[in-house]
């Protein structure tokens, strides 16, 4: 039986693939296997492996985005029941793709990282994107390119949709623009999964299941400095001093802002203090 170890052992060796290489639905389950002890990932990764198969067999061989992305949409949320969770949005297991699979239902970056794997295995160009507060994706032929809403059903966007969905999250003054749909690589998905899991514990108060989530999010995404921050401030709240400093060194190799390297610097200054 594979336990904790296996898991953190797998994260960090994904956290030294190139981004392009990573299995992005594999990592998912990895991550989610984290919270759920003694569970066997071979169900699931049976289930990916049918999606794949299946996809490849429905949406392959056809010649328009158009076509290939509704029988995506055929395959994922009527064939196997896909859909965002409406009613218990904020719920953990929205977050975790095991659960996903078994419910049939989850966030928009959860459904959407299986829509990712259906799609890709069909042959599809497809990623995700930078849009807030909201997980889309974007799948592209040539010229042709489609905005894709997996939480709503693989319904497709137009730039009318966009700016009613951007204000709906980030107020009515706010104004679409290239950032909005800027592709994602995998890491960063695996990140937004994980932020979820992060900002619901901190909602709460739950500073040791933050911290948790952010040392996997440091095994995935070594190189992304925000995590280090992060993780180094908030164990200074906890009071973990050493691994505050580890992080906020580590921190600091990434040659941060003036301000963000004052801050960091201050911190250590204070912790190494105490520790002494």
């Amino acid at each position: 039986m594979t336990g904790k170890s296996d898991h953190m052992a797998a994260l960090k060796r994904i956290g030294r693939l190139e981004d392009e290489a990573i299995d992005l639905a594999e990592a998912a389950l990895v991550l989610g296997a984290l919270d759920k002890p003694g569970v066997t990932l071979d169900p699931y990764r049976e289930h990916l492996a049918e999606l794949a198969a299946a996809a490849h067999q429905a949406a392959g061989d056809h010649d328009f985005l158009e076509t290939r992305t509704a029988a995506i949409n055929r395959l994922m949320f009527e064939s196997h029941g896909y859909r965002g969770d409406t009613e218990t949005y904020d719920s953990p297991e929205n977050a975790n793709l095991l659960d996903v699979v078994d419910r049939r239902t989850g966030l928009p970056v959860s459904i959407g990282i299986l829509y990712i794997h259906a799609a890709r295995a069909a042959g599809l160009d497809i990623t995700g994107l930078a849009f807030p507060g909201h997980f889309l994706l974007r799948a592209t032929d040539g010229a042709e390119r489609i905005i894709i809403d997996p939480f709503h059903g693989g319904q497709a966007l137009e730039a009318g949709h966009l700016r009613d969905l951007l204000k709906q999250f980030m107020g009515a003054d706010a104004e679409l623009t290239p950032r909005h749909h800027a592709p994602v690589g995998n890491r960063d998905i695996l990140l937004r999964l994980q932020n979820n899991i992060k900002a619901r514990a901190l909602k709460v108060n739950d500073t040791a299941r933050a911290s948790e989530i952010l040392e996997r999010m440091a095994l995935v995404a070594p190189g992304v400095a925000s995590v280090w921050q992060e993780l180094g401030i908030l164990s200074v709240h906890m009071g973990n001093l050493r691994r505050a400093m580890n992080a906020l060194e580590t921190f600091l190799d990434f040659a941060p802002s003036q301000d963000e390297e004052r801050e960091a610097e201050s911190l250590l200054k204070q912790i190494k203090s105490s520790l002494n």
